[in-house]
This record gives structure tokens, sequence and C-alpha cells, in this order.
């Protein structure tokens, strides 16, 4: 999946010459936290809200400066706050990728740039977490399975092949190798439309079968209720 796909577009910028008050107004207008910085319509810098509150005075000194808080807000101009040169997300690049340089770089937010090198985007954390959720299903009800599986060739189709055996219809899988023992990796995946009749006859051969750690469950009629989690 590409960056292009989930990032907000068209984005909302400001120039480089623009005060300060203008970009608190931006940010709480369109309830966004991050502005591109252009000079003739080149990109030339990065601002958030956290940069804002960087420079802006603390509760305790407002009272007394008020003068001085009015003046900063009508008078500092974003390219003295600014992240300048910033990191730019390719157009194209994928969004696994992406979130990785977002780790890297402790970014909360991205400008994305064309084959030009011309801004077309933004991606921030939270469209990576839209990603997240949507990849995963979590937004649907269902159950969750989580397994810790030898790291060899057919390990998930003996997991996959008694799922379907239930009827159940995976939502996602998806695998990691980060905590996991060496030769092994963790499993997740996700089901809905099973028998759900047969849930714990399902369970029961899965941890015959296979070293089933959990099963989260937050089906539709269980909603009034906390997720359960079936620890093995």
């Amino acid at each position: 999946m590409l960056v292009k796909y989930w990032m907000s577009k068209p984005p909302i910028t400001i120039d480089v010459n623009a005060f300060i008050k203008e970009a608190d107004e931006l940010l709480k207008k369109n309830r966004i936290r991050q502005l591109p910085v252009l000079e003739d319509g080149k990109l030339v810098g990065f601002l958030t809200d956290k940069d804002l509150k960087r420079v802006a005075p603390s509760e305790a000194s407002r009272l007394e400066y008020i003068g001085e808080l009015y003046d900063m807000i009508t008078k500092v101009q974003i390219k003295d706050v600014m992240t300048k040169n910033p990191i730019t997300i390719p157009f194209d690049y994928p969004i696994d990728k992406a979130a990785g340089v977002f780790v890297d770089n402790k970014l909360s937010g991205a400008p994305v740039v064309d084959n030009e090198g011309q801004l077309v985007g933004v991606i921030t954390q939270t469209d990576i977490f839209r990603l997240l959720v949507s990849f995963t299903g979590v937004n649907k009800p269902g159950v969750q399975l989580g397994f810790e599986l030898e790291d060899r060739a057919g390990s998930i189709k003996e997991v996959t092949d008694i799922v379907r055996k239930y009827g159940c219809r995976m939502l996602s899988i998806m695998t990691t190798y980060e905590f996991a023992r060496k030769g092994h990796r963790f499993m997740f995946v996700r089901v809905s439309d099973c028998d759900w009749k047969k849930l714990e006859e399902m369970q029961k051969e899965l941890k015959e079968t296979t070293n089933l750690l959990y099963v989260g469950d937050d089906r539709e009629e269980k909603k009034s209720k906390k997720s359960q989690l079936i620890i093995k």
C-alpha cells in the first residue's frame, strides 16, 4: 500500500513570512496539527502544533506579560519557529516504510512530494493508525487468535486450515519476529463469520495442534461487555 492512498490531500499550507497567529488559526480551523511551509510555492519547512507550543509563554506568564504575548503572536514569523529542510516522504513510497521513517526520526507527520519534488500531501501518525485499523480489521466485530509458531514452511497453513474448517472468514493475518524466541514467530489472525457454536471446539483443536496463546472475542453481541480474553 502506497502513501498516496492514505495521505491527506490537498495539503493546507502557510507562507514562510506569515505570523504564528495565522498558523495557530489555520491549525484550529482545520483541526490539524501540521502545516507545510512554502516560499514562492516551494516547500521550505514544516510547522507543527508542538513548534507553536514551544515558543508560547507559560500560563503563569501570560497575565503578567500580556503585551509581550500579543507582540509575539503578531510579529514572530513562521520562518523563525519552523523545521527547515524537513524530511519528506515520496508519494509512491510503501506506507510501512514511511512508518519506519517516522519511528527512526521521531516524526508526527511529514510532507509528501511527487517525483518532481512538488508538495502533494501530508502524511501523519493518524493516517498510519487508520491504515493499521484497516489492515487488522479491528474495526469489524470478530475474534482474534494469537499464536507462537515455529518459523518453518507450512506452519501458518496448519493454523489457517483448522480455522477454515470451522467456516471462518479471515479478516487479516499478521506475523512478527519481534520478541519471539529464536526459530519462532508470532502470528495473529482475525476472523469473522465462523460457526460460533463451535468456537470452543475450534479453540480446543488449535490448542492440541498449535501453540495457541490467546483468543480475544469482541463480536457484535458482546459489545455491551468487556472484550473477552481467553488466556491459554
